[in-house]
Order: structure tokens, then C-alpha cells, then sequence
């Protein structure tokens, strides 16, 4: 059984669609991150930087595993299992290298995007503008890998259960994809998945009013 510390976010999208296409048995615990239920002490046993996504393996081979960083988990749970990232050559660097484009660029850019556009108290052309453009040029770079492809490194992989959460978001991002027709093919061939249909299901029934206390939280570590 796998924990996952969740809130329907691109990076914790991640992790359930991982789950789902692996087939893997998990429960979702819930953080609610606008109620900051990221800093309850148990929660920051296992994620130190009070961040979802965050997993407990308890079969984890050797022992239970705390693991936070999307990137972390993705990669260490498809290894595990053999599936979702090749186990050598050109094909896993392929992988890897798209999917930490999307951790070290898609992600930090887009996020900036939603925070300067979306939920900044003050308005501030300069980085609204300037977070818009960076987020266009990655669309670029993006639509121009899948041209040709159905998925970003050939076979469908864990850089893509990182990459779609994020690109989904294309309006809030105010991005145009008339612009990137090679995006607009790749989100509904993504959306098709069953596994990420189920994963975003997950999603849809997060309460954003509810919130753990610390003892409901050990409470709930307790009962795995």
C-alpha cells in the first residue's frame, strides 16, 4: 500500500496518474495546502519542505520509504516496477531529460505564470509579461518535440504524467493552442487515458474546506 499526501495540483496529478497506470494499490491522504496543512509535523517527517506530492511505500523492498519530489517519486516507483522509463540507454536518457525539463523549466516558469497572473495581490506587468512569454517559448519547445510523436519521448512515459498536468492548465497560463497544434493533439491524447481520467476523478472529490489537524493526521499514518 502506497500513502499518497495529495492536493489536486499539476504535481500531485502526477503521482495519481503514476499510481493508476501502475494499477497500485494507495490511499490518498489529503492536504489541503490553503489551509497549510503542508506544515503539521507528521507531514514534514515526510516531506521536509512542505510540498506535495509526498508518498509512504510500506512495501517499499527493505523497508517503508518516505519519499517527497515529484520528479523523485516518479522516477523511483517506475523503476521499481519496470514500467513508464526505460532501464538504459537512449531511450531512458530520453525520458529523464524531459522530464527534468519539466521539473527545472515547464513547472517553475508555469507556476510563476499562475501566481503573477492569477493570485498576486498586486498586479505587476513586468513578471505577468514576462512569465507569459517564458511559458510560451516552453509551449514552443514542447510542440516542436511532439511533432511527428505521440508522446513526448517516443513511448508513453513518466515525463508525460509530468508534463500533461502541467500544459493542461494552458488557459490559466494564457496560452493560446492554436498556436501549438501539436499540444492541442497531445492533451486529448492524454485525456483519453483511462488511468488519467480515474487519476483527475481523484481529484475532483478534494474537499478545499476541510483540513487535518495533527491528531487526525497521526491518526490516519497510524491506521496504514
Amino acid at each position: 500500500m502506497i500513502d499518497l499526501f495529495y492536493a489536486p495540483t499539476p504535481n500531485g496529478h502526477k503521482i495519481s496518474v503514476l499510481l493508476e497506470e501502475l494499477g497500485l494499490p494507495y490511499r490518498i491522504i489529503p492536504i489541503n495546502i490553503r489551509k497549510n496543512d503542508q506544515f503539521l509535523p507528521s507531514f514534514l517527517d515526510v516531506a521536509p519542505n512542505n510540498r506535495i506530492p509526498a508518498i509512504i511505500d510500506h512495501d517499499f523492498p527493505g523497508g517503508a520509504l518516505k519519499l517527497f519530489e515529484s520528479g523523485a517519486i516518479l522516477t523511483v516507483l517506475a523503476e521499481l516496477h519496470g514500467r513508464f522509463l526505460p532501464a538504459a540507454g537512449h531511450a531512458r536518457a530520453q525520458v529523464l531529460q524531459w522530464l527534468n525539463w519539466q521539473m527545472g523549466g515547464l513547472g517553475p516558469m508555469a507556476g510563476q505564470n499562475h501566481h503573477f497572473n492569477q493570485f498576486a495581490p498586486e498586479k505587476i506587468p513586468y513578471a505577468m509579461k514576462r512569465y507569459t512569454d517564458e511559458t510560451a517559448r516552453l509551449y514552443g519547445v514542447l510542440n516542436k518535440q511532439l511533432e511527428g510523436r505521440d508522446y513526448v519521448a517516443g513511448e508513453y512515459s513518466i515525463a508525460d504524467m509530468a508534463i500533461y498536468p502541467w500544459v493542461l492548465l494552458y488557459e490559466r497560463q494564457q496560452q493560446d493552442l492554436a498556436h501549438f497544434p501539436n499540444i492541442a493533439a497531445y492533451l486529448r491524447r492524454m485525456g483519453d487515458r483511462p488511468a488519467v481520467q480515474h487519476a483527475y476523478a481523484q481529484g475532483a472529490k478534494f474537499d478545499w474546506e476541510g483540513s487535518l489537524s495533527e491528531a487526525q493526521l497521526q491518526d490516519l499514518l497510524q491506521k496504514n
